[in-house]
């Protein structure tokens, strides 16, 4: 037989893909009415749930409260300045913190499965190919499921946080100031110096946990178990192309989302006088009143940043994690469409001598 020509081997779609960010607006325009309907139902449960556990922890902690109001009535009587001691609703805040993150790491579970079936979906739309084609009809779990994204949540709080708390725990045991035990170590010495730098370390170590594990929820929506996701994540990141992307990708979502936290913040601050009137009218604790009046610009802040950045965050990365790991499924692909390219082409001419 004459010499065959070398074929091109074909792309996994039929355009060059685009960049991240215009991958990630395409997909949130075509897509923005389911995207917009799962924001506004998650935020608006999340922020409903949130109310309720926030009445909730004030209807636990008003022996708090009151015991506060009496103090300051006394000390009032007695013409004597009164400062307020605030360890035990640091307590109960620390206690009930973990509700909170419950019902974050919900939410943002819950968009990130709807954004990473949107990303699923678009990609399904671009793929031109048979082999690609095929593949998406072999029976592969279907993308987007909740319940191994909030897994990975959990999870990877479990590996990225314990560290920092633990360490922070530590190093105030051993320089901070107790009034009913002396410091364990001297001030000025480098075992003094050292320890009390810990926490910085240690929570540096934490933010690059943070970064490896950012595609861990989009590798959990395409359907891994949550073990896996993370190891995929892992492992994606930690490559010459992953590392920039990620760090790339994740410094301006911080950076937006702190932004608009702060905006927000700051433009729901007469709230605070708003809330405090009405609660201290309905309950005559001034301490109960200035405490919601505190929560309420924030709790506004969370619930608007949380509309507007979640959805960009979870299909950049949704989008990111299906960019960084086509390159191990693409040869696979070239080589089964190359195949079938080349039985097409010598299909009419029937098996021929050799």
């Amino acid at each position: 037989m004459p010499p065959q020509p070398d074929r091109p081997v074909p792309p996994t779609s039929g355009s060059p893909q685009p960049g991240l960010v215009t991958a990630t607006f395409t997909v949130l325009w075509r897509r923005r009415g389911a995207l917009a309907g799962a924001t506004v139902r998650v935020v608006g449960l999340s922020g409903l749930a949130g109310l309720l556990v926030t009445t909730a922890i004030f209807a636990f902690a008003w022996p708090v409260f009151t015991r506060m109001r009496n103090q300051r009535i006394w000390y009032q009587q007695v013409e004597d300045p009164y400062l307020h001691d605030q360890s035990d609703l640091v307590l109960v805040a620390l206690g009930t913190l973990p509700l909170f993150l419950l019902l974050l790491g919900t939410g943002g579970a819950a968009l990130q499965a709807v954004c990473s079936r949107a990303v699923a979906a678009e990609s399904a739309e671009a793929a031109a190919t048979a082999a690609t084609a095929r593949k998406n009809r072999s029976g592969d779990p279907v993308p987007g499921r909740l319940r191994p994204v909030l897994a990975v949540y959990a999870l990877r709080g479990l590996i990225v946080w314990p560290l920092p708390l633990l360490v922070a725990f530590v190093a105030d045991r051993l320089t901070g100031y107790h009034l009913d035990t002396p410091e364990p170590l001297e001030r000025g010495s480098w075992p003094h110096t050292l320890v009390e730098a810990s926490p910085a370390v240690a929570l540096f170590v934490a933010v690059l946990l943070r970064l490896a594990l950012s595609l861990a929820p989009a590798a959990a929506a395409s359907g891994l178990g949550p073990r896996a996701a993370v190891r995929r994540s892992w492992s994606l990141t930690w490559t010459r192309a992953g590392a920039p992307r990620v760090l790339a990708l994740a410094l301006p979502l911080a950076a937006l989302t702190a932004g608009a936290f702060r905006l927000v913040v700051q433009v729901a601050l007469p709230l605070r006088p708003l809330v405090r009137s009405l609660v201290e009218q309905a309950t005559g604790n001034f301490f109960a009143a200035y405490y919601a009046g505190v929560l309420a610009p924030v709790i506004v802040g969370v619930l608007v940043t949380a509309a507007v950045t979640l959805p960009v965050t979870c299909t950049a990365f949704a989008v990111l994690h299906d960019r960084l790991r086509v390159p191990r499924t693409t040869p696979r692909s070239a080589v089964d469409a190359a195949d079938s390219t080349a039985r097409h082409a010598c299909s009419p001419q029937g098996p021929g001598p050799e």
